[in-house]
């Protein structure tokens, strides 16, 4: 099996930037594994120590096959960064795997991305594959190690060039998709965030590269694998954080510490109903409600 690069986006946060390279490091296929680092420029003139800091410290990164840094001039933030430089990584690789600075993974992390990459590569349907896992509870006689929703997520997720060439970042037919409420209903079946996420983003009010492949994913009618027991945990909600601030509660994962490498597919790519269900409670409008509650009230 040849193994996809990594891919690792990085600003100013070297705490938790130390934790995400001392689990990847501790992968099993980390040694055989090239890793591409990205870090973004300082935004304002109170971020350049921070910065600064970063880059000396990927400069030392070693325990993999190779480390290749890419240092931008001027600050492109986080959209910008991650369209640019996955990219440029898919310019050489057929497929790629990508992890933001705040994303601790579990030592099979990299077998499961792998695996799963190989696995359904051939499979267009197969949009993504995704390294985290809400604790979904599932039911204990599902006796597959991976399910399928119909949306994607950002935090360790993998693609391949194919699909990743598909996307129009610019989302050229959303005049056309928010005169169709039957399109707009369906979107929403991924989360009752989505059509809200993708009017700031047309708006000009946020600036996210996920919901702009959530949304290319849905018109493909495509898949993104899910393990059942995550691989990664996000250690990045905090003042700082650029996407993830207030209660971490709701994304608490069962984490896969069990430390297995095989891996237990589905005999067919559909839809796992049960999963897609609970899925959609978690990313409704009572659960988003209750997290901003959770947040008011610091927990």
């Amino acid at each position: 099996m040849e193994l996809a690069p990594v891919v690792l986006f990085t600003f100013k946060r070297l705490d938790v930037l130390k934790k995400t390279i001392d689990a990847l490091q501790n992968n099993y296929f980390a040694n055989n594994s090239d890793l591409y680092i990205f870090s973004d420029a300082a935004k304002t003139e109170s971020d350049k120590q921070a910065v600064n800091a970063v880059r000396e410290y990927i400069h030392a990164i070693n325990g993999f096959k190779s480390v290749t840094i890419r240092e931008a001039i001027a600050n492109k933030g986080l959209a910008a960064s991650i369209i640019e430089g996955v990219t440029e990584v898919l310019k050489v690789h057929q497929n790629v795997i990508v992890l933001e600075d705040d994303l601790v993974s579990t030592n099979n992390f990299l077998n499961f991305m792998n695996e799963s990459l190989e696995r359904f590569e051939d499979h267009n349907n197969v949009f993504s594959v995704s390294g985290f896992s809400f604790n979904l509870n599932m039911d204990e006689k599902y006796p597959y190690d991976v399910y399928f929703l119909n949306r994607g997520w950002s935090w360790g997720w993998a693609t391949w060039r194919d699909r990743w060439e598909q996307v129009d970042w610019q989302i050229k037919d959303y005049e056309l998709f928010i005169k169709n409420k039957k399109a707009m209903k369906a979107f929403s079946q991924g989360g009752s965030d989505l059509n809200n996420m993708l009017r700031k983003q047309m708006s000009g009010k946020l600036d996210s590269w996920a919901i702009r492949w959530f949304y290319n994913q849905y018109k493909f009618n495509g898949l993104t694998v899910y393990p059942v027991k995550s691989k990664i945990i996000n250690e990045g909600f905090g003042a700082d954080a650029t996407h993830t601030k207030g209660s971490s509660r709701r994304y608490i994962p069962i984490l896969d510490n069990e430390k297995n490498v095989g891996i237990n597919f589905p005999p067919t790519i559909d839809l796992t109903i049960s999963a897609q269900k609970k899925f959609r409670y978690k990313m409704s409008v009572f659960s988003r409600v209750r997290s901003k509650i959770e947040t008011f009230l610091g927990l």
